[in-house]
């Protein structure tokens, strides 16, 4: 199995075996192990098509919600100094009573689009003296 995630397609999987494909085949194709293969048809041939999607509600919940990001990025665009990302953790925690790294922080930000090295970004209003 590929450093522990399931099957993006098990429907292929599936469709590859009906045409003939053997398990071994098939994991060399996707990069998965042969077991997983196997578990993949298993599920298939005793559960039906449901069985291979993963339920909702799994996985590790965020420790934040949208209004704690609102809030970081309204410190960022409107305050007149400018924070970096262990500043941002610090008065988050303060604030919000909410604990991230301020590496989660950054990643957070800028997958949002709310940080980033464009050079519209930074003005020297913004910059703390």
């Amino acid at each position: 199995m590929r450093q522990g995630d399931l099957p993006i397609l098990p429907d292929e999987i599936i469709r590859l075996n009906a045409h003939g494909w053997y398990v071994e085949k098939i994991a060399a194709h996707f990069d998965l192990t042969a077991q997983t293969v196997r578990e993949v048809l298993n599920k298939w041939e005793n559960l039906g098509l449901e069985a291979l999607w993963e339920k909702p509600g799994r996985g590790r919940k965020p420790k934040w919600t949208e209004t704690d990001i609102v809030f970081l990025e309204k410190c960022l665009r409107e305050e007149p100094r400018t924070y970096n990302s262990l500043q941002l953790a610090q008065k988050l925690e303060h604030e919000h009573s909410i604990k991230l790294s301020p590496d989660r922080i950054r990643r957070v930000l800028k997958k949002r689009g709310s940080i980033g090295s464009e050079q519209g970004k930074v003005t020297k209003e913004n910059k703390t003296r």
